[in-house]
C-alpha cells in the first residue's frame, strides 16, 4: 500500500497521456525565434490588420510634412 494522494497507478496514465494536435509545430523560419509554425492559423487577419495600421500611419505621418 502506498502512502499519501498519488498512486502508481494515476502517475502512469499521466505521463501516457500526450496531445496530439493538428497545429504546425516548430518555426516558419527555421533561424527565427519568432513566429511560431502556427502563427497563421492563429492570427489569420494579421496581414490585413498590419496593412491597415501602415496605411493609417502612413497619412498620418504625410500630413505632418505638409
Amino acid at each position: 500500500m502506498s502512502k499519501g494522494f498519488a498512486t502508481d497507478n494515476l502517475i502512469s496514465k499521466k505521463l501516457k497521456k500526450k496531445v496530439i494536435s493538428n497545429e504546425p509545430q516548430g518555426r516558419l523560419i527555421s533561424w527565427s525565434p519568432w513566429p511560431p509554425a502556427n502563427f497563421q492559423t492563429r492570427y489569420p487577419a494579421f496581414p490585413f490588420v498590419l496593412t491597415i495600421l501602415i496605411v493609417v500611419i502612413g497619412q498620418w505621418y504625410l500630413s505632418l510634412l505638409r
